[in-house]
């Protein structure tokens, strides 16, 4: 799978207001594209347009009429996008059944809907210029799964898979699909958790670099760290007991049923039955 370069393209980056859209739109911006972050938080946004000194602007991965305006506007500002990096996405955690139909339709809507519309409005543009790359930000809980987990491991498997089959069906018209998966990564999204010594956060920019690398060489997928690689590919070989232990001696068993105070101002931003499709002033 060949690679681009990031140097003098554009590139994109949603859920680039924080955490690891924010440090991959800087990794970006260092390897010499020129950058756009698009996310659901306009003051966010603005902020963190002005931090990294590149365009910022509203969008709202779930609704394609949002993801094609922030294109239009993309492209009218920078040029034809080359790199796009779909990372928006919420990890609601905790017991299943305890969750709401409201912050599990939610998850399926950002994580796998917000995806699939971003690929599509990106690729169709790609594709009419013969070249493109788009990377997912998926996670390891697109491989392994975890009691506690079960909303975002569905949505995570959800976004392997279509990134795969996308590629496999765009690659003759010059446009590539790849998948980063991290693992535990210090943002809010594991606030509120406990995980053990083996499943210590990483960096966010720990993985920016992997989504540059990605980009560069054309990696197929790449899991962060690559410690994990190995181990995780094969998980679903591993019988039920073997899977079992695993996740006990992971600490993987509890981590996402024991939910601390910490998380309380994450659940909350989540936890809204609706978004507005329009940035509140």
């Amino acid at each position: 799978m060949s690679g681009i370069d990031p140097m003098g393209r554009v590139a994109v980056v949603t859920g680039g207001a924080r955490g690891i859209g924010w440090a991959t739109a800087a990794a970006l911006r260092n390897a010499g594209a020129h950058v756009a972050i698009g996310d659901l938080d306009p003051a966010r946004t603005a902020l963190a347009a002005e931090e990294l000194g590149l365009h910022g602007a509203f969008l709202d991965v779930t609704d394609t009429s949002s993801v094609e305006t922030f294109l239009d506007d993309v492209e009218s500002r920078l040029g034809p996008v080359a790199i796009w990096i779909n990372n928006a996405g919420i990890m609601p955690i905790g017991p299943v059944l305890q969750q709401s139909d409201a912050v599990i339709r939610r998850a399926v809507d950002v994580n796998v809907l917000g995806v699939m519309n971003g690929s599509r409005a990106a690729a169709r543009r790609m594709a009419r210029r013969g070249e493109g790359r788009i990377v997912n930000v998926a996670s390891i809980a697109g491989r392994i799964p975890a009691p506690g987990m079960a909303v975002y491991n569905g949505t995570k498997f959800a976004v392997v898979g279509f990134g795969e089959a996308l590629d496999a069906e765009l690659r003759h018209r010059g446009v590539r699909v790849s998948t980063v998966l991290p693992s535990f990564t210090n943002t809010a999204l594991v606030s509120g958790t406990a995980p053990g010594r083996m499943t210590r956060p990483i960096p966010p920019e720990e993985v920016a670099r992997a989504v540059v690398t990605v980009v560069r060489r054309g990696r197929r997928q790449a899991v962060v760290p690559r410690r994990l690689s190995t181990g995780s590919a094969l998980w679903q070989l591993f019988p039920r007991p073997v899977a079992t232990t695993l996740r006990r001696t992971l600490g993987l068993d509890t981590v996402f049923l024991h939910i601390g105070s910490g998380r309380a101002d994450y659940d909350a931003r989540i936890a809204r039955d609706a978004y507005p499709s329009e940035p509140i002033d």
